[in-house]
């Protein structure tokens, strides 16, 4: 009775189920009862060494022909056990493969697989307006810059919106720590926050800051108080506001400054803006010594430097103003140059 009650559990457990361990389990005896009863029909030429090669190519129904029954027993065994059970074991299992793999990449399109990304950038949030175009220009910008991942990550999507291109992660909240887990966000070297409410915005910039100090943040504000405060709390963070209303402005006094700004800003038009860190080990240099050189070797246009390095340019520098290492330089350029000759540059 013992016995036979574990094999009504196990049967329920695996065999109800066709998971994985049933299918396994049913192979197993199908190639054991197989070869038994080929042994008893003396078969002998197929359970040799062959036998597993002759078995997968008969229950497969493929049969090349180069290893058959002789005995009518043989004969007999392989008609009405060896190729109907076969066949059926071969489609349940090739049928469980595909749904395996099936399901899997579903996962991977609804953002609910692990991701293992290192040094890639996470999008936060998302906007119906905003966000796909922001994706678009930073998939430019990865493929000029050692094609960096992209992972976006958000709570109100139930489908990647840009499969084979990008990650994406589904949480259930940007400080969920299991979901933000998936999404890498310790090892992201980027952080974009850009959600619907400036409040889901403070509470992601506080989390991420808590768990990636080193990565470079940026947290976009419709509301300047919550980005002073989320700056006094997280000075690292780039507090980025929304600068439409004085991009119109100065469109009304000075014609044509939204277009121009709009090139400045995407990798797809014209000259856009980009940045690069003066290297250690070399010595203090004047504006006046890159500006020319940038422009003259390199068709680029030095327009501000960060000489302390605490995320404020100094727009427009006086030629004058020493560069050191560690300042960031920002320039205009067609491509982003990705080779520098610092050193001819320093000796001048």
């Amino acid at each position: 009775m013992l016995l036979l009650r574990y094999l009504r559990k196990l049967v329920d457990r695996h065999f109800k189920q066709m998971n994985w361990h049933a299918i396994v389990m049913m192979v197993l005896f199908y190639i054991l009862l197989a070869w038994l009863l080929l042994s008893a029909a003396n078969e002998d030429a197929l359970t040799g060494s062959e036998f597993l090669y002759w078995l997968l190519v008969t229950a497969s129904t493929v049969g090349y022909g180069d290893l058959s029954p002789t005995t009518p027993e043989g004969k007999f065994i392989v008609a009405f056990f060896v190729i109907p059970f076969g066949l059926s074991l071969f489609a349940l299992t090739a049928g469980k493969v595909a749904a395996f793999s099936a399901y899997q990449w579903r996962k991977g399109i609804m953002g609910l697989k692990d991701l293992n990304l290192r040094d890639h950038i996470l999008v936060i949030g998302w906007d119906e307006q905003r966000t796909p175009d922001m994706l678009r220009l930073l998939l430019l910008e990865a493929a000029q810059n050692k094609g960096r991942k992209i992972c976006l990550c958000v709570t109100d999507l139930t489908e990647n919106p840009m499969p084979g291109e990008i990650e994406f992660i589904r949480a259930k909240a940007f400080n969920d720590d299991r979901d933000m887990d998936r999404a890498c966000i310790n090892e992201a070297s980027t952080i974009i926050i850009d959600t619907a409410q400036d409040d889901f915005t403070l509470t992601a910039g506080l989390y991420a800051y808590g768990l990636n100090r080193k990565a470079h943040i940026i947290a976009f504000f419709r509301d300047d108080s919550l980005a002073r405060l989320l700056k006094e709390h997280c000075p690292s963070i780039e507090c980025t506001p929304s600068v439409s209303t004085e991009l119109m402005v100065k469109a009304a006094m000075d014609p044509g400054s939204s277009c121009l700004h709009r090139e400045l800003l995407s990798a797809a038009e014209g000259m856009t803006q980009y940045s690069i860190q003066y290297p250690d080990g070399l010595p203090e240099i004047c504006v006046r010594d890159l500006y020319v050189p940038l422009k003259e070797n390199y068709g680029a246009t030095l327009i501000a430097v960060d000489l302390d390095s605490d995320g404020r340019p100094e727009v427009n520098p006086s030629l004058d103003q020493r560069v050191k290492a560690g300042c960031t330089i920002y320039y205009i350029a067609d491509n982003r140059i990705k080779t520098f000759d610092w050193a001819a540059l320093a000796s001048r």
